[in-house]
């Protein structure tokens, strides 16, 4: 298997924007993924070859660093490689940077391959033996366990919809942040963007289920324990650290 880093280009289209003029954080994640799946499709075990060996890769953590999002019509160049292989699976990066070549995002993401007719992880080496990764990380993180988050807080419900639900018949890892933003206020989101984004998954959520989102807020950090409304168990663990826009509007800020 011969590894190299993978580019591609991408555009901020308008539908992609959110009110400040920039890329929403709903779409940068699923840009992440959709680079992941390209370049896990070229070396050989992306989600057809996945399926054959009733496999599939499933995200277990992602941080990301925003030094700012791209604004409309911005065009911008994502970078991924495998970062790092481990026993049940392995670290995929992502560094973004705009049309002069700087950094603007740097991203790191921890994946786990599972056997989805048994519900159980599998050895990344006894079904891909020639895997191999960089050892290059765009962040130096070994994805420490995150806190839980103890005491009170606002709680925000969310419906699971059909199109919430992608090709493994369970919720889209991009929308557990949009859960997570959407539970803080709407004034501190007009003067506020992420700065730096972490999320912990723990078990899929389904269609037709009702999400419940525990939210702390205090200072520049908001806290969330995102969980099954029924059954109170924890679905995932996320922290945005937020940054206030300074101008007249994100999109203006530092281009």
């Amino acid at each position: 298997m011969q590894v190299v880093k993978y580019q591609k280009t991408y555009v901020v289209r308008s539908y992609e924007a959110d009110c400040h003029g920039v890329l929403r954080l709903l779409s940068l994640m699923n840009i992440l993924q959709d680079i992941a799946t390209e370049n896990a499709d070229a070396l050989g075990l992306g989600f057809v070859e996945c399926q054959k060996l009733n496999l599939a890769w499933v995200g277990s953590n992602y941080l990301l660093h925003i030094e700012r999002m791209p604004k409309i019509n911005e065009t911008f160049t994502v970078t991924s490689w495998p970062a790092e292989a481990k026993l049940w699976g392995a670290v995929r990066d992502f560094v973004v940077t705009d049309a002069n070549g700087e950094i603007i995002i740097k991203a790191s993401s921890q994946w786990v391959l599972i056997d989805y007719v048994r519900r159980r992880p599998v050895m990344l080496k006894k079904y891909f033996p020639d895997y191999v990764a960089l050892n290059e990380r765009a962040l130096a993180t070994d994805f420490a366990k995150m806190p839980e988050i103890i005491g009170e807080g606002e709680l925000h419900s969310y419906k699971v919809r059909f199109d919430d639900i992608d090709v493994n018949q369970h919720v889209n890892n991009a929308v557990y942040p949009l859960w997570a933003s959407e539970s803080v206020h709407h004034d501190y989101r007009m003067t506020h963007i992420p700065q730096e984004l972490e999320i912990t998954f723990k078990k899929e959520a389904l269609y037709g289920e009702t999400v419940e989102v525990l939210t702390q807020h205090e200072g520049d950090e908001s806290r969330h324990s995102i969980r099954d409304k029924t059954t109170q168990e924890e679905l995932a663990l996320c922290r945005i650290k937020w940054r206030r826009v300074t101008s007249g509007s994100a999109a203006e800020e530092r281009v």
